[in-house]
């Protein structure tokens, strides 16, 4: 990784300016854009960003983030990548695997006392991602909701996913989750989906082999909380929150096409 992971090189730039809306301000896109990257991979108050860096204003720059964040701007670079990373044959629709750790927080929107933090308030975030680790979406949450409560709108929540041929794909062969997704309710909509759900039951041993197929899921998670702002959260505004997971996720389907390009 480089020493310098804010820095927006020409190709990442190429592919994500034509998401920008206008904003009539004297501090361009890209130096706004590296700012908010300071900032996710750094864990600092936005009123520390360095001066001498040419970031701008604290406020600008969040306010920016959320401007982008509402039009979906990092969502459509997520599905431009993910739709590379497609074509490429880099994405295993064979299985998806889903499961809902959750960072701390102490207070804000969506946030709820935790069940196994001495109900100290927080969120959580659920995530899908496909047989090699790739995230497909992210739901952030109250850290009580339980982790079943969420597996159709993970599903669901996955756009078509285009780059090969034929229509856009969306769906998985398989879902694979531990015992917290265990619903016979949930089963029979993964497979009206046409969706095998391999989940293990409470009461019962857990499915053979299930860890090694599931690790890529904790993988995953342990991707994102490298980006310093993500391992606790800290933004009262889940818009803001969603806006940094939403990039995170982008930037590691990023640096996987340019693993597949070198």
């Amino acid at each position: 990784m480089s020493t310098r992971p804010w820095i927006v090189d020409d190709d990442l730039w190429a592919l994500i300016e034509p998401f920008l809306p206008p904003w009539p301000r004297p501090v361009p896109d890209r130096l706004c854009l590296q700012s908010v990257l300071y900032v996710l991979h750094n864990d600092i108050a936005w009123q520390l960003l360095p001066l001498e860096l040419g970031f701008g204003s604290d406020q600008s720059c969040w306010r920016r983030l959320a401007r982008w964040q509402r039009a979906g701007v990092f969502d459509q670079l997520h599905r431009v990548l993910l739709a590379k990373l497609n074509a490429a044959g880099e994405l295993d629709w064979s299985r998806a695997c889903v499961d809902g750790p959750h960072p701390g927080k102490n207070g804000g929107a969506d946030t709820g006392p935790s069940p196994v933090d001495r109900r100290e308030t927080g969120s959580k975030q659920h995530l899908i991602c496909d047989g090699r680790g790739t995230p497909f979406k992210v739901i952030t949450t109250a850290a009580n909701v339980n982790d079943v409560t969420q597996t159709l709108a993970l599903v669901d929540g996955i756009s078509p996913v285009a780059g090969s041929s034929g229509r856009p794909r969306r769906r998985s062969d398989a879902l694979l989750g531990d015992k917290g997704y265990d619903s016979n309710a949930r089963r029979d909509e993964l497979r009206q989906r046409r969706i095998l759900p391999v989940i293990s039951r409470k009461g019962s041993p857990n499915i053979k082999g299930m860890g090694k197929l599931r690790y890529v899921v904790e993988q995953t998670f342990a991707l994102l909380h490298q980006f310093r702002r993500l391992a606790v959260r800290w933004e009262r505004r889940t818009e803001l929150h969603d806006a940094f997971v939403s990039l995170a996720c982008s930037l590691i389907c990023w640096r996987r096409r340019k693993k597949t390009r070198s």
